[in-house]
């Protein structure tokens, strides 16, 4: 539809001001000639403002008008909530009819826009806010959004919409919803110390009378291993406590332990959490036998940690050195043999017998106890010289059950080269350490070592003169022991012969024995690089490993293989298909996965609900139907008036004419051409002039 459009416009040929002080002075000369009594005095002030309207350049300019069509905007939620049962199929229907009907609607056009999934959620808001901006908002007739209601970013929502917006839901009215709300978790927490986490069960909907009161059953586990139920109350805040047992991540599962029947959905009744383990601080007892070069590399090594608590003792006086001198004079502070190996041993993370001898100090009953403490979950490092060889031998002892090796009684006093062993390459207290070349180390030689024989089951990590075993580690009970069979090992701290990683060895003997997660010689780390890749490696002492056995959320299971990386190194990089909790299993070894939380966030709420765009829907004029009651009618209404109601036919929903049109032709023309203006101007001069010259005779 065209339309002509006329206006009158100026092109001054001098400033406004010039003008206005024209029209101006030729009103007071005007005024003045009235004052004297001049008959003229009236042409004359017209013709000034003639003049002063000629110099303001008046003319008229013809536009030609082409109406706009409106734009109604139709915003079709395809989330992932929206694929609950019956929605899909609500959606269709809808975007069938409504399509139809904007396209009978005169001179109107439709722009349609699907939001789907976002690792944010739902994000119709953002989408609004866009399809709003890209829109003439002259033309905007209306906005219809099929959503659940439940979006993810109510602060990107307009401020404000010149045309109404109409919400219709998906859904039933009878539709209900049990979840599990964690309300606050740590990030962190303390080995072997109590945490809280704080939740809540909650229904949501037309719950029905049967599942409105009482209490329901929570299944916690840690690490995917069996747990504990315990019931909690409905709709009511609660905290559970939850010890993490190890270093680094420990995965707290919680789940309802039966979905009610009749819920939309079981997606949100779990939820993983993820509890970074840390020690307060590793305590270490070192117990030196007697001074000598070695024991400061010890102390120096356990000092030089901030995260470590060092009790250092050497026993510089044994008892069968007979010289006669008190032993106040000898001794600062006296050796707490009780308070340290019976009534405080539990304190303790790791246990250093660094060139510790047997000479009576200890009782039988004390060496028990410490064997009793490893057997627990505690670590002893023993760091032996040639005593290991004599008599006075722990061996001997009644700890020598629980260490990993047995003395021959010979002592190698020779230079050799420490080599690692094939179990040396694969185990993480090791690998590494000799560089490029593990056949040939860059490091210097030690000078001396005990013979020993390794115990069954233990692994020897290094050997030195004769292949004897320098370096055995094993597990007992629940706890560690390592066995160093030489006290050179300052040497490369020195520099002998080039020295070697002195310091990176021994922290990692001490941090085996304390169990620390990533010098775990068999261990399934899962490191999440990006959303939901996954960069996994399994360290293992054998030749070969996997495939992983995946156990998705939905219970489905899948196979991921493993690519070689080095000795006792297998890797592999997975991208998950969802968020979820997932469970990696390689034999013995399995490791729980939480990628993104248990429930995507489109199953955090899935009770159909408008609670967010209710204000925006209020302040357009809009409306917030259902879809269950059928498709509303489609009409178009004047601005101020009703945009919804319900008729004969049923609900009906309205949209706003815009009458937008845009200019598609312009001409002007000058209101008088200059000699029409000259004309009228010397016309109302001379007629002023005549006026004045026919006076009455005196």
């Amino acid at each position: 539809m065209t339309a002509t459009l006329t206006q009158l416009r100026f092109d001054p040929a001098l400033p406004w001001w010039a003008i206005v002080a024209l029209a101006v002075l030729a009103a007071l000369v005007a005024g003045f000639a009235l004052w004297r009594g001049l008959r003229g005095w009236a042409w004359r002030g017209l013709a000034g403002l003639a003049a002063a309207l000629a110099l303001a350049g008046p003319a008229l300019e013809l536009g030609t008008r082409a109406g706009l069509s409106d734009i109604v905007i139709l915003l079709d939620d395809r989330s992932s909530s929206q694929d609950l049962p019956g929605r899909a199929g609500q959606v269709d229907q809808a975007v069938e009819a409504l399509t139809d009907g904007i396209g009978a609607l005169p001179g109107t056009d439709l722009r349609r826009v699907t939001v789907g999934d976002d690792d944010d959620g739902t994000l119709l808001g953002t989408a609004l806010s866009r399809a709003v901006a890209a829109e003439p908002e002259a033309r905007l007739a209306g906005v219809i959004a099929l959503t659940d209601g439940r979006l993810h970013d109510p602060a990107q929502l307009p401020e404000g919409l010149p045309a109404p917006l109409h919400v219709l839901l998906t859904g039933q009215p009878e539709d209900w919803d049990r979840r599990l709300v964690i309300e606050e978790a740590p990030a962190f927490g303390l080995i072997d110390q109590e945490v809280t986490i704080r939740l809540r069960v909650e229904d949501q909907g037309a719950v029905p009378e049967g599942q409105q009161t009482g209490s329901v059953a929570l299944r916690l586990s840690v690490d995917g291993e069996d747990g504990q139920t315990v019931a909690v109350p409905l709709n009511t805040s609660l905290t559970l406590p939850v010890i993490p047992r190890h270093a680094g991540q420990n995965v707290v599962q919680i789940e309802l332990a039966e979905a009610p029947p009749g819920e939309l959905t079981d997606r949100n009744n779990a939820a993983a959490i993820s509890i970074t383990g840390v020690r307060d601080r590793l305590r270490v007892l070192l117990v030196s036998g007697e001074p000598h070069a070695g024991e400061r590399t010890w102390r120096n090594l356990l000092k030089s940690d901030a995260g470590v608590d060092l009790i250092h003792f050497t026993i510089l006086r044994p008892p069968d050195k007979f010289d006669g001198v008190p032993v106040s004079e000898l001794s600062l502070i006296a050796f707490p043999t009780r308070e340290l190996f019976l009534d405080r041993i539990d304190d303790f993370d790791l246990i250093i017998f660094d060139r510790y001898s047997v000479r009576g100090i200890l009782p039988p009953d004390y060496y028990l106890n410490i064997a009793r403490y490893v057997e627990e979950g505690g670590a002893i490092l023993v760091s032996a010289g040639p005593e290991m060889a004599s008599v006075e031998s722990l061996n001997l002892s009644p700890l020598g059950p629980i260490l990993p090796a047995r003395p021959t009684g010979r002592v190698i006093e020779e230079p050799y080269l420490p080599r690692l062993t094939e179990d040396g390459r694969r185990h993480p207290v090791t690998a590494g350490l000799a560089g490029p070349d593990p056949d040939e180390p860059d490091w210097g030689r030690w000078l001396r070592m005990a013979e020993v024989t390794p115990e069954p089951g233990a692994q020897v990590a290094l050997t030195g003169a004769e292949d004897s075993p320098l370096l055995i580690l094993d597990r007992v009970g629940e706890g560690r022991v390592a066995l160093l069979t030489s006290d050179q090992v300052w040497l490369w701290g020195r520099g002998f012969e080039g020295g070697g990683p002195q310091l990176e060895l021994l922290r990692r003997i001490a941090h085996w024995s304390m169990q620390e997660p990533e010098l775990e010689e068999e261990a399934l780390l899962a490191d999440v690089s990006d959303g939901l890749t996954v960069a996994l490696t399994r360290r293992t002492m054998q030749d070969s490993a996997g495939p992983l056995q995946v156990t998705h959320p939905d219970g489905t299971v899948t196979q991921v293989p493993l690519a070689p990386d080095g000795p006792g190194r297998f890797i592999a990089d997975w991208t998950a298909p969802e968020p979820g909790l997932y469970r990696l299993v390689d034999g013995d070894i399995a490791r729980v996965l939480a990628l993104g939380p248990a429930a995507p966030r489109e199953f955090e709420e899935t009770v159909a609900d408008a609670p967010l765009l209710a204000a925006l829907t209020d302040a357009s004029g809009g409306s917030v139907l259902r879809l269950s009651d059928g498709v509303p009618d489609l009409r178009q209404t004047r601005a101020g008036r009703a945009a919804s109601g319900t008729g004969l036919g049923g609900p009906w929903i309205g949209v706003t004419p815009r009458d937008a049109a845009q200019i598609t032709g312009l001409d002007r023309r000058p209101l008088l051409p200059g000699w029409a203006w000259l004309a009228l101007i010397s016309g109302l001069i001379l007629t002023g002039w005549l006026a004045e010259g026919r006076r009455r005779p005196a």
